[in-house]
């Protein structure tokens, strides 16, 4: 049987320190609300406008396997309550689960990776 060969994977916690770090020097600040698996976790990023609205992006793997991100309610802005909720079940039922929100007025993502439809 022919394996193909893994591919190699930064693991998660390193990725995310890669990511977040550069964004305290641009005055955006951000707060790790849960600290999933260290190695594979996926990344719940809730992007607080600071309005009462926010994005709530889940990451995903395209139809190729290439990481990205999704809406993970479905839509582009959400209420932030609402978006507080899904976050709270999402927490309940995954523990490897990371929480991350960025308060940025723009509500841009600061992580690599391109919007993946659903």
């Amino acid at each position: 049987m022919f394996d193909e060969p893994q591919e190699a994977r930064l693991p998660v916690h390193l990725w995310i320190d890669a990511q977040l770090t550069p964004l305290a020097g641009r005055g955006i600040y951000y707060y790790i609300q849960q600290r999933g698996e260290r190695n594979s976790g996926i990344i719940l990023l809730k992007l607080n406008g600071l309005s009462g609205r926010c994005r709530l992006l889940i990451q995903q793997r395209d139809i190729d396997g290439v990481l990205g991100w999704m809406n993970a309610m479905g839509q582009e802005e959400v209420e932030e309550k609402a978006a507080d909720a899904y976050i709270q079940r999402s927490m309940s039922r995954d523990p490897d689960l990371w929480v991350i929100e960025v308060e940025d007025r723009a509500m841009d993502n600061p992580f690599e990776g391109r919007m993946i439809d659903a």
